[in-house]
């Protein structure tokens, strides 16, 4: 197992510095002068001139990628001129902000979409898999952001049940109540077309596993439905569903930077929106960087997780 986790880091190494390229390519490929944005009305040749030295700017591409990744490599983003303060530290608190909010939405998900599928898969063609099925494609159909529009129109303006944006009351709260109360509705927006998905997937594994003899052997030997169920079919599915699992905690991490903004939700998605209108360059491509690693990251602990429950896959 340890041979396998190695060589899957290993591959992992090329796919970071691939991200790191594209990162840093990001920002420079888009039209305007960095210097001009940030100096604003004091933009004057002298200025800008001035800037450009200071960020590095006047020096060719490919050294100011190789001083911007010698820096990365030692832990250092740089710093944010428009916040005056380390964009590592920026960074880690709005990213532990948006991790809250989509480790709420990957866990909502991945529940809602394994019952889902599971019921559905075992009630085939009944009412129970018809009403699901329906939930699914209007929950897969629906853009998050009307959804979530939505939901603050329904359950926060007109019924009142919770509170419209922010992470925390803006008088008392604080706590991990207010924290869960303020949750509720971008949560629950950000896992909709995730536990679709799932559901679908989780469904489509279950029919076919529930064909295998392994199961019939099993309900012939007597073994409760229940038990063949959670158990043999469920174990056998679930192979096959953890990579889904994989690239969904991706989605969920990069849906979570528009959910933000229409829930006001104080976390890397808000910070990169305001990063790029004030052409924040240093800022933008750590925030940047820090949600593509984490996906690649995620994915990489997904097929680990997988050679876990079937160990053919590490051969």
């Amino acid at each position: 197992m340890a041979t396998y986790v190695a060589k899957r880091l290993l591959a992992v190494i090329p796919v970071l510095l691939g991200l790191s390229i594209i990162v840093f390519l990001m920002m420079t490929l888009i039209p305007g002068d960095p210097a001009t944005a940030i100096l604003g009305n004091y933009a004057t040749p002298e200025n800008v001139a001035r800037l450009n030295a200071q960020l590095g700017l006047d020096k060719p591409l490919p050294q100011q990628y190789l001083i911007w990744l010698g820096n990365l490599l030692q832990g250092d983003l740089g710093r944010s001129f428009a916040l005056n303060r380390p964009v590592l530290d920026e960074v880690m608190e709005r990213f532990s902000a948006t991790l809250v909010l989509a480790g709420a939405a990957l866990l909502l998900c991945a529940v809602l979409g394994l019952i889902a599928g599971i019921v559905s898969a075992v009630n085939q063609f009944g009412w129970a898999d018809r009403i699901i099925t329906l939930f699914v494609l209007i929950g897969i159909s629906t853009p998050s952001f009307f959804l979530g529009l939505m939901l603050i129109l329904g359950f926060a303006v007109n019924l009142r049940w919770f509170p419209p944006s922010g992470m925390y009351a803006i008088y008392g709260g604080g706590d991990l109540p207010d924290l869960l109360y303020h949750l509720v509705l971008p949560a629950f927006t950000l896992a909709a077309v995730a536990t679709g998905v799932i559901a679908r997937l989780t469904r489509t594994a279950m029919l076919e596993v529930l064909r295998q003899d392994f199961i019939r052997t099993a309900r012939a030997k007597g073994v409760s439905e229940r038990r063949v169920i959670c158990v043999h079919a469920f174990k056998a599915a679930l192979v096959s569903v953890i990579p889904v699992i994989g690239i969904q905690a991706g989605f969920v991490l990069g849906g979570a930077v528009y959910i933000e903004t229409v829930f006001q939700w104080p976390g890397i998605g808000a910070m990169l929106v305001n990063a790029i209108s004030t052409r924040d360059i240093l800022l933008v491509q750590g925030g940047v960087l820090v949600v593509a690693a984490s996906y690649v990251l995620f994915n990489l602990a997904a097929d680990v997780a997988q050679s876990l429950l079937d160990p053919r896959l590490r051969r």
